[in-house]
């Protein structure tokens, strides 16, 4: 059952390797590549928790909040990226095992998406997101972001 230890593992400092389709929702095939880093921190108690993204080079660092709502066992993820500052549109789920599923609505470039974020918690050290669009609802989905995490301390 989901909890708000969910994201436990977490929590400390890490490498991330980024793996970014060049252009979403267009056909492309051409996958980008980068390293960051990111902390993340629990807050009340782990009820909630922090994420910063530092990627040198881009504009894409940003941050992830997450809250846990106690009462439904889901969790609630948002985005604030240094492109705009905005808090972006959550994405709700919860995890099943060591997988977590999420998802959620926003627009793409002036294109309503279906937006699904995958989390694989099943090697503590070497966690791993990923982030998919549908452009039709839900009918197909494209996947155009991964990240591989590694623990530095």
């Amino acid at each position: 059952m989901s909890s708000e230890h969910d994201f436990d593992f977490l929590f400390g400092c890490w490498s991330v390797s980024h793996h970014r389709l060049r252009e979403r929702g267009r056909g492309c095939t051409i996958w980008e590549e980068f390293a960051g880093t990111a902390e993340t921190r629990p807050l009340l108690d782990g009820l909630c928790n922090i994420e910063e993204h530092t990627i040198a080079g881009t504009s894409v660092s940003g941050i992830a909040l997450r809250t846990f709502d106690r009462s439904t066992r889901r969790w609630s993820i948002f985005w604030a990226g240094e492109r705009t500052g905005r808090l972006e549109p959550p994405v709700f789920g919860r995890f099943l095992g060591n997988l977590g599923t999420f998802e959620g609505e926003d627009v793409d470039e002036g294109r309503l998406v279906r937006v699904k974020f995958l989390w694989d918690r099943s090697d503590a050290n070497a966690p791993r997101w990923e982030q998919s669009f549908s452009y039709d609802d839900g009918e197909i989905w494209e996947l155009n972001w991964q990240m591989n995490f590694s623990r530095d301390r």
